[in-house]
């Protein structure tokens, strides 16, 4: 006769390592084609579970795509030490950081899938709302208290705007540059959006 553990299935050993499976999986798919076709069955197979173990371990689908796309830690980290550096290189080590950031796989699949995701389903862009309103406003009111809002704003769309170009779209030259050069390009556009005036004197 059977144990209860044994009729007890889907729940492997190393919960862990089978949470972050899951969520590995989850983060590719997002990434890769979005948020309405990564299905919990498509998740589930990618990471070679049985879909009730995507449910037990995260719930809905909305509370997945939270959690497991949350700001990368490289990123948040990231954003909080800026501000502490000289004022006049903050455009360039925010350069480094974001676009720099972007050739790492796991920021690179967060920020993809938040971006694919946005476009169809508010969850996805509460969260692309979220990074620019909660965590670029609070590195550009720590550099001028000159329209933080506005500022972030404008950094937040350079960087998704890259990122779809860069990494999606796949337009060249952008595509095939090297990171460095296109940091060049970028650092002093953060540092104008940053730190220099928004809008031209008056005659």
């Amino acid at each position: 006769m059977s144990s209860p553990d044994t009729k007890r299935t889907g729940r492997r050993p190393g919960a862990t390592d089978t949470r972050e499976q899951i969520a590995a999986a989850a983060r590719s798919l997002f990434a890769e084609v979005g948020y309405e076709r990564a299905s919990f069955r498509r998740i589930a197979a990618a990471a070679g579970v049985d879909p009730a173990l995507v449910v037990h371990f995260y719930g809905s689908k909305e509370d997945l795509f939270r959690e497991v796309m949350a700001t990368p830690q490289e990123y948040a980290v990231g954003l909080d030490r800026l501000a502490d550096g000289p004022r006049e290189t903050i455009g360039r080590r925010l350069a480094e950081l974001l676009v720099g950031g972007l050739e790492l796989p796991d920021p690179r699949t967060i920020v993809l899938g938040r971006i694919r995701a946005a476009a169809s389903h508010p969850e996805a862009a509460a969260l692309v709302r979220e990074t620019i309103t909660r965590d670029l406003h609070r590195l550009a009111a720590a550099v001028s208290d000159d329209q933080p809002e506005k500022r972030a704003v404008f950094v937040g769309t350079q960087f998704v705007g890259l990122a779809v170009a860069r990494y999606i779209v796949r337009v060249e030259p952008l595509a095939s540059m090297n990171v460095s050069d296109v940091i060049d390009v970028v650092a002093p556009t953060f540092q104008h959006y940053l730190t220099e005036p928004l809008t031209p004197p008056a005659p």
